[in-house]
């Protein structure tokens, strides 16, 4: 799978679940999960990242069968109605992503615990050499929340904990050019903490990795502004924006026409003031 995952993009969520913490993004059955793919597809999304598994603070247990049976479903659309487009595939357990790839070739793998929930995730991505986006989150979703203590300010240890964890995923046999780095927002941190860490962000992007920015619509933008999911669209473009200009190459988000047009305007302006 040749990408370049350095240039800005936008990768569409498709949640197939029933609890995803923003309502409009939760596609079950097979005709709404087609519209949607259709939908961003059409609207410029180059990536579409499938997830069967609720990852929102305090999401409930979903069994292994069960978010294989969601993601098989959301994949094997997504391959029906728009063959060429990179797909990933949302999930911290080894035995999905196998799955995952033994039935519809090569994906990226994005794993909101950079593999620290399923010990056989690391070594298993690295057989099949396939992208891989680490994901920074202390915890797991039912408990990440309450572990928001850090020794240091914040970003020096995102910024730590990807340097030793790369060290160990490239020993491990994954691929420097398959690897991207996510900071987490809203996994592990406090609002305040997660503004520090974007304010912060280039650090992250002055690894040389491509990084993934993924706040769209979360509870950094509307408790802040006391509105609700539905009410952060607005939030999600600024701070979407925020996240180019420090160098990040993905975001991943809901809403692909409002992500496609900031790409597009951040383009021109950096072009025209370089």
């Amino acid at each position: 799978m040749k990408r370049d995952f350095m240039r800005p993009q936008v990768m569409a969520i498709l949640n197939v679940t029933p609890d995803s913490f923003y309502e409009g993004s939760r596609k079950q059955d097979s005709e709404t999960i087609r519209e949607r793919v259709r939908e961003t597809v059409a609207q410029g999304a180059s990536m579409i990242d499938v997830g069967g598994y609720s990852s929102r603070p305090g999401a409930d247990e979903v069994s292994p069968e069960e978010e294989w049976r969601r993601v098989r479903l959301g994949v094997g659309i997504v391959r029906e109605v728009a063959p060429r487009i990179t797909v990933s595939v949302d999930t911290f357990r080894a035995e999905v992503a196998r799955r995952a790839v033994e039935e519809f070739g090569e994906l990226v793998i994005n794993d909101i615990s950079a593999g620290e929930l399923d010990p056989e995730m690391i070594p298993e991505v690295a057989r099949m050499g396939v992208p891989y986006i680490a994901m920074h989150m202390k915890g797991n979703p039912k408990t990440m929340q309450s572990q928001t203590d850090y020794e240091s300010d914040i970003t020096s240890e995102v910024l730590e904990y990807f340097r030793d964890k790369c060290a160990s995923l490239l020993t491990a046999g994954i691929r420097r050019e398959n690897l991207i780095l996510d900071p987490g927002f809203g996994f592990a941190k406090t609002l305040e903490q997660n503004y520090e860490l974007l304010g912060g962000l280039h650090r992250l992007c002055e690894t040389g990795y491509p990084v993934l920015a993924g706040l769209s619509r979360k509870s950094m933008i509307y408790k802040l502004l006391g509105t609700t999911p539905k009410e952060a669209l607005a939030g999600t473009v600024a701070l979407d924006w925020e996240c180019l200009r420090q160098g990040a190459t993905i975001l991943r988000v809901h809403d692909v026409r409002e992500a496609v047009d900031s790409v597009r305007l951040f383009e021109m302006f950096q072009k025209q003031t370089k």
